[in-house]
């Protein structure tokens, strides 16, 4: 291996990286479904059929091309080739006529969005993209450069596992990579990871899978060695097994499975979103306009077509659960918003979304407890968290913490997911680390408590900078064995045989729970959920423009004052005090009116002796 050839090399490299696309990559019809692909726009620029949307190969070179601004991709350490043996030399030689490359991997800098960036490009055509030495002193290179540069990084990951032929070398390309990225992390740089098909083995189980933001490709097969396909239909289509993006999207590991003809736009957004600490005119000028354009283009996500349709804005809705809930608001607030999914270990909660936002202007992370409506309310098991929800919020409140993103919680849930399945996956664990990472939280929070606040389920969200709630939202405090009862039991509490607490949002102002009572139109949020969601957003802009002047040392600090104090000192305890003071200062009155009564009684006694005898 040798970093720096000479200029014969060089020139050859680059003549290299020109080549085009062969006819013989270039189908007449689907190999899935026999569509006429030869004239479709869609498999031309995307290798995508329209049809079916089977998503097929494409070359390191032409992914970094598909969504970077136009003429701004500059590739780096060309020169760095394999100096190896005449045999693989040859399989080396067929691997170059095939993609037109000398190595396996691509690196270089180029624009997203108008944000610049660092690409790593794997393809699976050369040599079924093993991880050689080359592969890792890229990549590795790629990291060390985008730190230097402190740009994010970007990885079009496709690979089929370790380099045999190189044994140990090979593997220890994943601890070399580990060190490169880790100190590319400690810089709170934006790494993102596009998983295409297939991605496994050992690039899979180091850098690609701690990403950031993680994406798969349709289809895209994932995992350090994941099942193969039905060997008696080999048209199997990808999506369909266990292993792929759209099955481990359920699992928690992948953030968005995403169509590749909509990865521009996608990448564009959130480079935007995640890097703007480090190029603060990303979002607020520079690609204001871009972003206008590009606003809610993930309308059409299936999570967000669930809910309350446009016409229902001036609908009243009878039921107290009605009420806008946490998705029903961030439509209404924040002109774009990028869900993400998964706690990266188990699962991703339907009842809590999360994900990158802009609200006013500010970039923002968002994590809300969501309770859906009628048709979607038993998905989301009406708003109760599962561990997996509450490791998926603390999940987005440390990278948020990484990036510089302050974070707006939605707080509505009647409680945790109780029962035995949620013990055992460490239901109480999460609860507590949660809270432990919303006080440790490197970056300013505004929690809102939107309709119903339901005991330690909500507080794990509810520790904000700054607390808001709704006008008719309200806090029930209950025993967890009383409200497991209440949950399994299907009944609902009752003042006579209940011995919960629930308190309005007045009630927890007077009590210091909440710093700010946000006033709901008349009839209530359920009334008019577009003009609740406006009276809201002024409010949370106003205050993030207000606790975005203050340092972080000052905001760890008075958050944990906050909490410290919280309870000691409020009007209901100023009442209660002055009540108690009066009563002891009352009883000390009597007992010294009592003794001097007493002393006075003796004296008349003593003196009535003495005057007999």
């Amino acid at each position: 291996m040798v970093r720096n050839l000479t200029n014969r090399l060089s020139s050859f490299l680059a003549k290299a990286e020109f080549r085009q696309v062969t006819s013989e990559n270039i189908l007449e019809r689907c190999s899935f479904c026999d569509y006429l692909l030869e004239k479709e726009s869609d498999y031309i620029d995307y290798r995508v059929c329209p049809s079916c949307e089977h998503h097929y190969p494409m070359g390191a070179r032409e992914r970094i091309l598909m969504v970077s601004d136009l003429n701004t991709f500059k590739e780096t350490n060309k020169s760095i080739v394999h100096l190896t043996d005449s045999a693989s030399v040859g399989k080396r030689s067929m691997d170059d006529q095939v993609t037109g490359l000398t190595e396996a991997a691509v690196t270089g800098n180029a624009y997203v969005g108008g944000v610049a960036s660092m690409f790593v490009s794997l393809d699976y055509r050369f040599s079924g993209e093993m991880m050689g030495g080359i592969v890792g002193e890229k990549i590795a290179l790629a990291f060390e450069a985008a730190a230097k540069k402190k740009i994010p990084l970007i990885a079009f990951v496709s690979t089929g596992g370790s380099d045999i032929e190189r044994g140990l070398l090979s593997l220890m390309q994943m601890a070399k990579i580990s060190v490169a990225f880790e100190a590319f992390s400690r810089k709170g740089l934006p790494f993102v990871c596009v998983m295409t098909n297939p991605t496994t083995g050992q690039i899979h189980s180091s850098f690609a899978s701690i990403a950031d933001l993680v994406f798969g490709e349709k289809g895209t097969v994932l995992g350090l060695a994941p099942d193969k396909k039905d060997e008696e239909n080999p048209k199997n289509v990808e999506a369909s097994l266990p292993n792929s993006a759209e099955s481990l999207i359920n699992n928690g590991m992948v953030d968005r499975v995403v169509d590749r003809r909509s990865l521009n736009e996608l990448l564009s957004l959130s480079l935007n979103l995640i890097s703007s600490r480090h190029n603060v005119e990303a979002v607020n000028t520079r690609n204001s306009s871009f972003l206008i354009e590009k606003t809610w283009a993930n309308k059409g996500h299936q999570h967000l077509e669930e809910l309350w349709p446009s016409d229902w804005e001036d609908v009243h809705l009878s039921t107290y659960n009605q009420r806008p809930t946490s998705l029903d608001l961030i439509k209404r607030m924040f002109d774009v918003f990028i869900e993400l999914h998964g706690d990266r270990l188990h699962g991703d909660d339907p009842a809590v979304v999360a994900g990158l936002g802009i609200l006013g202007g500010h970039p923002v992370m968002v994590i809300g407890q969501e309770k859906g409506h009628d048709i979607t309310a038993n998905e989301r098991h009406e708003g109760r968290t599962d561990p997996e929800g509450f490791r998926k919020a603390q999940r987005m409140i440390q990278l948020a913490s990484r990036l510089g993103l302050p974070i707006i919680s939605f707080v509505d849930t009647p409680g945790p997911n109780y029962g035995l399945d949620s013990e055992i996956r460490g239901l109480g664990n999460a609860i507590a680390l949660t809270m432990r990472a919303m006080i440790q939280a490197q970056t300013p929070t505004i929690s809102v408590v939107i309709s119903e606040g339901g005991s330690e389920g909500a507080l794990a969200f509810a520790m904000g900078d700054r607390i808001f709630m709704l006008e008719n939202a309200h806090y029930l405090i209950n025993s967890p064995e009383k409200a497991k009862d209440v949950f399994h039991q299907k009944i609902y509490f009752r003042d006579e045989d209940s011995d919960a607490i629930s308190l309005t949002a007045q009630d927890c102002k007077e009590l210091g729970i909440v710093d700010r009572l946000i006033t709901e139109p008349s009839g209530g949020a359920g009334r008019n959920p577009g003009k609740a969601a406006n009276l809201l957003k002024d409010s949370l802009i106003e205050e993030l423009e207000s606790i975005q002047g203050l340092t972080i040392k000052r905001i760890l600090r008075d958050r944990q004052s906050k909490f410290r104090q919280m309870g000691e000192y409020s009007s209901y305890f100023r009442v209660a005090l002055n009540r108690e003071a009066s009563n002891l200062q009352a009883y000390v009155t009597d007992r010294i009116r009592l003794v001097r009564e007493r002393r006075e009684q003796r004296k008349t006694l003593r003196k009535k002796k003495r005057d007999s005898n």
